[in-house]
């Protein structure tokens, strides 16, 4: 299968409770397009054991199937509920080494926009976080993958009806300029 360059495609990333899941449904909603959701939450939650590093193989590995399935449903907008760079992330922060097909994926699929969403939310526990106190340490690392990488981004900031304003007017702007 081959990407569909005529779809922007729009991530959502950001720390551990950050409204990622939340944000990308409704901007989906909004847009009247499709968003794939956070498959490593999904394959976690449904493993009895810790999770490891072929765990992050076949969530990337999945990650890069959904998109080649969503591209052909989405209209106009694609908005991905994390890509690849954050699992490239996590890769290097549980385990200091991430499979080299991982960035040859980064490479070959590019991504429009970035949203980056900020931790100035509050955090809620659940049982596949696993990062409450390094947040900001790891919103950094995002920001810092994303402009190695060379892709446009914007942090999103507030919360409830705030934070989904700010996002709009982020995509309406970053689309409106690339027409």
């Amino acid at each position: 299968m081959t990407i569909n360059y005529n779809i922007t495609r729009i991530v959502l990333t950001g720390p551990e409770s950050t409204g990622k899941s939340t944000l990308s449904k409704q901007l989906a909603d909004k847009y009247e397009t499709e968003f794939i959701p956070e498959y490593a939450r999904t394959y976690i939650e449904q493993l009895h054991r810790p999770y490891e590093y072929d765990d992050l193989c076949k969530i990337a590995s999945q990650q890069i199937l959904d998109i080649h399935y969503y591209q052909g449903t989405a209209n106009e907008i694609l908005f991905l509920d994390t890509w690849l760079h954050i699992t490239r992330v996590w890769f290097l922060e549980k385990y200091g080494k991430a499979p080299e097909w991982l960035d040859d994926n980064i490479d070959s699929i590019p991504m429009d926009l970035f949203l980056v969403c900020y931790p100035d939310m509050p955090w809620e526990q659940d049982p596949v976080r696993e990062n409450e106190d390094n947040r900001m340490y790891l919103f950094d690392k995002y920001i810092k993958e994303i402009e190695a990488i060379g892709t446009p981004f914007v942090i999103i900031k507030g919360n409830g009806k705030e934070r989904l304003r700010n996002a709009c007017t982020a995509i309406d702007a970053f689309m409106k300029e690339r027409q």
